[in-house]
């Protein structure tokens, strides 16, 4: 065989084992988005690019404040995966009232919010397996305020890492 029909099969031996590993990094570890609504705002902007973490999560416990990416919810009337702050956890108690979310009784701190709610949410327990969801937004948001609980079969990974714009680069964390 010629050496340049050597090399040619080579390249294309390297190109098919790249394709490969990142055809497995995209399903099984990393996924990106696109947010294409302002209801995380001011934390995540409009057209932001996001890595979501859709492996490790699965080995912790996803914890009050995680952003996490989920499936749409049949009543959200929403076909694309939406994305959201956690809020109630299993078993917990959550109501919306005065313009503060309170946990069990409790006012949650969240100086992440430029606005608080307007709206009033009677106490209501979060089923086991499933979660209570927020968009930072509270104002403009279509959440679990408006459509129930997120059972955790549906959750897809937390948001890792915003990658673009460059200067907001770096983790997003609870």
């Amino acid at each position: 065989m010629n050496l340049r029909l050597k090399n040619l099969f080579e390249w294309l031996g390297i190109i098919a084992f790249a394709f490969i590993l990142l055809l497995i990094i995209r399903i099984f570890l990393l996924d990106t988005r696109i947010v294409p609504t302002g209801s995380m705002l001011p934390t995540i902007q409009l057209q932001d690019r996001l890595i979501v973490d859709k492996l490790l999560f699965k080995f912790s416990k996803i914890e009050r404040g995680d952003i996490v990416v989920f499936r749409a919810p049949p009543a959200s009337g929403e076909k694309d995966d939406l994305v959201k702050r956690v809020i109630g956890l299993p078993g917990e108690e959550i109501e919306v009232k005065d313009g503060k979310v309170l946990v069990n009784g409790d006012a949650l701190e969240e100086n992440y919010l430029q606005e608080r709610p307007n709206y009033q949410y009677k106490p209501v327990q979060v089923p086991p397996d499933s979660y209570f969801v927020l968009g930072d937004n509270r104002r403009s948001s279509n959440d679990s305020h408006v459509w129930g609980f997120v059972p955790q079969e549906d959750i897809k990974g937390k948001v890792w890492i915003r990658y673009w714009p460059l200067n907001s680069f770096g983790t997003l964390k609870g």
